[in-house]
């Protein structure tokens, strides 16, 4: 996503993207998925795993979504 306003805050697995995804729906921020393996699977020649998913929020909503992303993984560490 280059020259997007855009801004990659997460990559990990769809489990933990889609938490993350919850909460930050619950602030109003309604992020961007990008799942590559999906992409190519859908389209016959990616793998049939689930891979990593990246998380995208727009630049104005920045700093609530990395407050967020960083709660959720402190909560996983434990």
């Amino acid at each position: 996503m280059l020259n997007s306003n855009y801004i990659k805050i997460f990559t990990g697995s769809f489990i933990t993207v889609q938490r993350i995804i919850s909460e930050l729906e619950k602030t109003g921020i309604i992020p961007v998925v990008k799942d590559e393996s999906e992409s190519g699977r859908l389209a016959g020649f990616g793998p049939s795993f689930p891979g990593q998913q990246e998380l995208y929020v727009h630049k104005d909503e920045l700093d609530k979504a990395v407050e967020i992303v960083e709660t959720i993984n402190a909560d996983l560490k434990i």
